[in-house]
């Protein structure tokens, strides 16, 4: 088994929109929970290409609030490898766009197993 070491590019780099948000002004936290899924896929995959199904996220808190036209920053890194699942840590930054601060949102890991077409468990690295 060969884990690739983490990326030094973020998985995933957007900012929100109007759509995106609660009549507060910000950001559903499901939104935020399916850029969360989705960086966690896009690091499963990069260790090993397969199709991928979420298994679990664990406990997500979140430490501050996303506002519309924030720039959202989630890195994301292999935590562990079992032989049909990767566990991914994922963490997600925010910055208003008139300041180079950011700050830490949340943290999740995201429990992904890979599958075939049928979605039955497949191992994620031929170990043969």
């Amino acid at each position: 088994m060969n884990i690739k070491p983490p990326s030094n590019l973020p998985a995933i780099r957007t900012t929100l929109m109007p759509k995106d948000t609660n009549s507060y002004g910000s950001i559903f936290g499901g939104v935020i929970l399916s850029l969360i899924d989705l960086a966690a896929f896009i690091e499963a995959e990069r260790q090993a290409p397969h199709r991928y199904l979420t298994v679990a996220m664990d406990k997500v808190e979140f430490h501050k609030p996303v506002m519309v036209g924030d720039i959202v920053t989630l890195w994301a890194d292999t935590v562990d490898v079992g032989r049909t699942s990767i566990r991914v840590q994922v963490k997600v930054f925010a910055r208003a766009r008139q300041t180079p601060d950011e700050n830490a949102v949340t943290t999740a890991e995201v429990t992904m197993v890979a599958v075939d077409e049928h979605g039955a468990p497949v191992a994620v690295f031929d170990r043969g």
